[in-house]
């Protein structure tokens, strides 16, 4: 399906015309959000997306993927009222309401991470340092642990083990339990598609795959 297809297009402006509805002001601060203008500036895993009613654009001026304007839009507008305390890290698997996206969110997500930087790990280091990505405090048993901020209130925990004589390289992506009042299962699955993504651009990787 293309882009720029009439079913997208509808879906884009009746996120936008939801968007526009919304007292900005009163959210912005919930969300880690700024504002210029009639525009909300939202960080997506470290370059500014302008949204307005009128249209969303990427850090280069132009309209991102349908997938990351459904993201942008649905984390304007499923703000909660009361910001979440959970802050354990889970699975994508964990979250009550993942089930039809979970085989999805391992072969868009983890799979191709584990495919394309086994027997790379200081390749990995450098793409997820590019990507913003920083080692956590903690000591765990994995060949690379990063930290990355998806949006300002959705860190994404990204696990990697390495193949070995027994086992092919693996790879988790976890969130905060918390992460699910912010954003729906969907918009979850997209972020660890675009981390997915981002990573094997900032490898070297000439295009994404999501739409």
């Amino acid at each position: 399906m293309e882009e720029k297809s009439p079913a997208f297009e509808k879906t884009y402006r009746d996120y936008l015309a939801q968007v526009a509805k919304l007292d900005i002001q009163s959210i912005t601060e919930k969300l880690g959000v700024q504002i210029e203008g009639d525009e909300v500036i939202i960080p997506l895993f470290g370059k500014p997306y302008m949204v307005s009613a009128r249209d969303i654009i990427d850090p280069l001026g132009n309209k991102p993927h349908h997938a990351v304007n459904v993201l942008l839009c649905k984390y304007l507008l499923l703000c909660p009222d009361v910001a979440p305390r959970e802050d354990d890290w889970v699975s994508y698997k964990d979250f009550k309401d993942a089930a039809p996206f979970v085989d999805g969110f391992s072969n868009n997500a983890e799979k191709p991470i584990a495919k394309t930087f086994s027997n790379r790990l200081n390749e990995l280091n450098k793409a997820c340092k590019k990507l913003g990505g920083r080692p956590p405090d903690l000591d765990l048993a994995y060949d690379v642990t990063m930290r990355f901020d998806s949006l300002p209130k959705v860190p994404v925990f990204l696990l990697f083990n390495d193949e070995d004589d027994e086992f092919p390289a693996q790879c988790s992506v976890l969130f905060e339990r918390r992460a699910a009042k912010y954003l729906d299962m969907e918009c979850l699955a997209i972020i660890g598609w675009l981390l997915s993504d981002y990573l094997k651009v900032a490898d070297g990787g000439e295009y994404t795959t999501i739409m």
